[in-house]
């Protein structure tokens, strides 16, 4: 029987905000906590897991956690998707993303237009649902592409699925990721479509994100140099701008990706499964959607037994987030926090895994499982689980 190893990051499920949050504007955001305190949670599984006793977590304990829980600080100054996964891929940034809090300079939108033929509207700090009801209807008169950022470093690019087709709306951005580079580097163009009229917008799965190659090798491009397959779910392959995976199912929501991830694990498939659920961040995180937000918790902790009945003994699994998106905050933007982390290999043991120093810690220890050997980079917590 392999050895497999799954990580399943639930995209933006903070636990709580980290020392330096103050020089983000994150003073107190606290997802987890927040949203337990407003709305409540049935999350009997990942509480039987431990992670309740994760500290500072404001959720239940339990007396007998079922597997190793800790959280874990990010040395990347940045709170956005994809630095959060590069580190935890074992590549933590010195440098981050620029951000663009006041919008992009005059010369890098004039560069854009020329490039794609047209004007563009907005070119502002904006929820990317907001915008849309707002400017709409300007951008169905005029064929004008919307352009917005918010505190993370992404050039987002909205348009009508009947005004700019996908395929043209993701030219645009291919364009636009050929040019963010160098001095005004950014860490990911996404298209964002949507539909709708007479200023109801609503917007579709149809998103794509653009990312760069990491400047530096992860452990998805170690493992595939060992012939392992690395299988990336949801938006993995974007995030790493397809480097490293060898099998993708691109899903664009969390039942399927969970249903996925269960398939993977069932069939026997994968070395290493890497999956990302994106409705926490994408349709609630940044829509205040505390309820949404909580129920999706819900969703996924309803699935979590299915998932851990599908592994075998020798399967490590670990459930872990990316970044924090505070429903219950001031604002619509990624929040700087602590993201939880719940291991185990087979059925698991309890083990406090305390504070981790950096999210590459998570891909030490799957680098270690999977090779014996150890990464460049992160402490392994391996000797913790077994």
């Amino acid at each position: 029987m392999k050895k497999r190893a799954t990580i399943i990051v639930l995209d933006s499920v903070g636990i709580g905000c980290l020392p330096d949050a103050a020089e983000f504007g994150d003073s107190g955001a606290h997802t987890l906590g927040h949203v337990y305190s407003v709305r409540g949670m049935k999350i009997p599984n990942m509480l039987s897991l431990g992670l309740g006793n994760i500290e500072g977590s404001d959720l239940p304990r339990v007396c007998f956690p079922r597997a190793a829980y800790g959280r874990s600080l990010e040395v990347t100054k940045a709170k956005d998707t994809t630095s959060g996964h590069w580190e935890m891929a074992g590549f933590p940034m010195e440098v981050p993303f620029r951000t663009y809090p006041n919008g992009f300079p005059r010369d890098v939108m004039e560069r854009f237009e020329a490039a794609i033929g047209r004007g563009t509207l907005g070119n502002e700090v904006a929820s990317g649902t907001e915008i849309i009801q707002r400017l709409g209807d300007e951008h169905v008169a005029t064929g004008k592409p919307i352009v917005y950022t918010s505190a993370d470093s992404v050039f987002q690019i909205a348009a009508h699925e009947e005004v700019i087709p996908l395929e043209e709306l993701y030219r645009l951005c291919e364009i636009a990721r050929a040019q963010l580079v160098g001095d005004n580097l950014v860490g990911r163009v996404i298209a964002r479509p949507f539909v709708g009229g007479n200023g109801v917008y609503t917007r579709t799965e149809n998103r794509r994100d653009y990312a760069l190659a990491p400047m530096q090798d992860t452990i998805l491009d170690a493992l595939t140099a060992k012939g392992m397959e690395v299988v990336g779910i949801g938006k993995i392959e974007d995030i790493f701008a397809h480097r490293g995976i060898t099998t993708v199912d691109h899903t664009k929501n969390n039942p399927d990706g969970i249903e996925a991830t269960i398939r993977f694990l069932k069939e026997g498939r994968g070395d290493f499964i890497f999956t990302n659920l994106v409705d926490t961040d994408m349709l609630y995180g940044h829509r205040n959607d505390v309820e949404g937000y909580g129920a999706a918790l819900e969703y996924f902790d309803g699935k979590l037994r299915e998932i851990m009945a599908s592994m075998t003994k020798e399967d490590l699994l670990i459930v872990t987030a990316d970044h924090g998106c505070d429903p219950a905050f001031p604002g619509t933007d990624h929040t700087r926090e602590y993201i939880p982390i719940l291991a185990m290999i087979g059925a698991g043991r309890a083990a406090d895994l305390g504070t981790r120093e950096s999210f590459a810690d998570i891909g030490a220890t799957v680098y270690e499982y999977l090779t014996g050997e150890k990464w460049r980079c992160g402490e392994s917590f391996l000797k913790d689980l077994i």
